[in-house]
């Protein structure tokens, strides 16, 4: 796969990494352009791939390109990838924030198929978790190509477009939730007694295991926190408390508070 990559920055270069370690692409065949040239070096560094400053030298030899620039950047870099592919078709996969399909396709060339999609930040360390949605030109050999780049770095779902929304609610702002999660446990930790180094690497790793264990089980949430969860012992005396301060209902309102405002967003 000829693989472009327009805005060389963390997310851009978590993927093409992803990439090349899942075999989709080598090294050889990704140019990653940049107008900010610590970014092309950064880029270089990690994935071993040609970094530039021009769109024209990467939109022209690519197959597929990732747009991953900011929004307001997101129409001058269709035009200028436009003028280089000079009539070729080429599929873009979109991760610009709050854009739209019809948006993209309105500044896209007619050759060019177009994906939206919305990673998150922990794709940087292969863990990531994505939802993207297929425009009008695009195919199913698209849709399976971006489901290749995107599970390289994580898991990635094929949604409606209108749940994307919902997606950046949940998995684009989710980490943010569980890092508060995180904190919290971790001082619930020190004020017990444990140094604050351990707690943090205690609730982290907690954390990650749980969501392992939902992952590659199957099983229900509730199944798993049944299954830690003996009568009149610790467990229920902490989930109680839990339900009185209102965590279920505070982490539900986060999701449709981020929804929202991601619509509102999008519509601007």
């Amino acid at each position: 796969m000829k693989l472009g990559v327009i805005g060389c920055g963390k997310m851009g270069t978590a993927l093409v990494e992803g990439a090349i370690r899942a075999g989709a692409t080598s090294a050889a065949d990704v140019t990653g352009c940049d107008p900010v040239s610590a970014a092309r070096d950064a880029f270089h560094r990690a994935t071993g791939s040609n970094a530039v400053a021009d769109v024209g030298e990467v939109a022209g030899p690519s197959e597929v390109i990732l747009l991953c620039t900011k929004p307001q950047d997101v129409a001058a870099a269709l035009a200028e990838a436009g003028t280089a592919a000079k009539g070729a078709p080429k599929l873009v996969i979109s991760i610009a924030a709050g854009v739209t399909l019809a948006s993209l396709e309105k500044a896209a060339p007619e050759n060019f198929r177009i994906i939206r999609a919305m990673p998150n930040t922990p794709a940087l360390v292969g863990k990531g978790a994505a939802g993207y949605c297929l425009g009008n030109r695009a195919n199913n050999a698209d849709a399976e190509t971006a489901q290749t780049l995107l599970s390289a770095v994580g898991l990635a779902v094929k949604v409606p477009e209108k749940l994307l929304d919902a997606v950046t609610g949940l998995s684009g702002s989710g980490p943010a939730y569980i890092y508060l999660v995180i904190e919290a446990l971790a001082d619930g930790g020190v004020r017990a007694g444990l140094p604050r180094a351990d707690a943090i690497k205690l609730a982290a790793q907690t954390v990650f295991g749980a969501a392992a264990m939902v992952l590659e089980t199957g099983e229900h949430p509730a199944v798993l926190k049944d299954m830690v969860t003996s009568p009149g012992g610790t467990t229920i005396a902490g989930l109680a408390e839990l339900e009185a301060h209102g965590l279920r209902s505070a982490l539900i309102e986060a999701v449709t508070a981020a929804t929202q405002r991601a619509e509102e967003l999008g519509r601007a």
